[in-house]
Parts: structure tokens; C-alpha cells; sequence
């Protein structure tokens, strides 16, 4: 049964909002300062990766969310994009450099839906993390990250299915989550 708040799942507003909630989110400055991401282009992407990897896990949950899904993912490339372009990468290099953040975004999406899958092990979150987010450096910041994971896997969850499909979606507040 398709509910009928539902069905407009696609309009470019609701994509915007979440979409803009998913930045925001991941530009929050207690990341770089208390989680320890690096303050860099690729930290920010990596943190906009994991996001949105996350609510669109969300979003598949859903069938009746596809379209979103799909819509939330489209944006995020155009962004994508539109940033390449902004730092001043030449018409000419662009698809490249599209097709190196494309393998970035599903080398990552894979790595934590695996380590988000149920019966996987919290180290395998922490491991992933560290070697997408971390470089590979082994650090508390780490394992508070991925705690901070776990709460926002199951705070997604919770939400309706209608208030994502109004565009309304809450992240919890990293700054909860205690220093390990």
C-alpha cells in the first residue's frame, strides 16, 4: 500500500532539505575538532559519504522511498560536480576526477553497509572508519565515531517514513557522544 504523502517523493525540495541536512550534518565543526577528522576536502567528502551512506540505508529500508533515494543520490553527484568545478578542475578532467570519487563513494558505501550489517562485530565499524575517514590512523576519535554511528543508524530508523518523505530527518547531536 502506498501511503499518499508518499507519492511525492521526488519533488527537488524535499531532495534539497535532506540533501542540506546531510551537509550540515557532516560540516558540523565538532567533528573536526572532537572527532579528529581532518579539516580537508577529503575529510569533508568522507563525512558527507558516510552520511548519506547512512540514510540511504535508511531510505532502501523503505521501498515506497526509492525514488527519494535515487533522488538524494542524484544530488549528491551533481554537488559533486559543481564543487570539482568550484575548485577549479578543467572541463576537461572532470569525468576523472567523477570517476575517482565514484570509486571512493562505493569503496565506502560497501565497507560500512558490511560493517553495519546485523551480526557484524563494532570493530568492524571502527575498522572501517579508520581506514576511510582515519587514513588508516588508529585513534579514540575512532571508536567515539563509530558510536556515534551506531546512535545514528538507529535514530534513522525511528523516523517515519512520511517525515522523510516531507524532507524532515534529525541526526542525534555528536557532541552527546561521549569521548572513549
Amino acid at each position: 500500500m502506498t501511503f499518499p504523502l508518499l507519492r511525492r517523493l521526488a519533488r527537488p525540495d524535499t531532495i534539497s532539505s535532506l540533501y542540506g541536512t546531510i551537509v550540515a550534518q557532516a560540516r558540523m565543526p565538532c567533528f573536526y575538532r572532537d572527532y579528529a577528522v581532518a579539516d580537508t576536502v577529503n575529510g569533508r567528502f568522507d563525512l558527507i559519504v558516510l552520511h548519506l551512506a547512512l540514510v540511504l540505508e535508511r531510505l532502501a529500508a523503505e521501498p515506497a522511498l526509492k525514488g527519494l533515494a535515487q533522488g538524494l543520490f542524484d544530488r549528491f553527484w551533481q554537488d559533486m560536480d559543481h564543487n570539482l568545478r568550484e575548485m577549479g578542475v578543467g572541463d576537461l578532467a572532470v569525468p576523472r576526477r567523477m570517476r575517482e570519487l565514484g570509486e571512493a563513494y562505493y569503496g565506502r558505501l560497501r565497507a560500512y553497509r558490511t560493517a553495519l550489517a546485523e551480526g557484524s562485530p563494532d570493530a568492524a565499524l571502527g575498522e572501517a572508519l579508520v581506514r576511510n575517514v582515519y587514513g588508516g590512523r588508529q585513534s579514540d576519535a575512532a571508536r567515539r565515531l563509530a558510536a556515534y554511528v551506531r546512535l545514528a543508524v538507529g535514530e534513522l530508523a525511528a523516523q517515519a517514513a512520511e517525515a522523510l518523505a516531507g524532507g524532515v530527518m534529525r541526526f542525534p547531536d555528536p557532541r552527546a557522544v561521549p569521548a572513549c
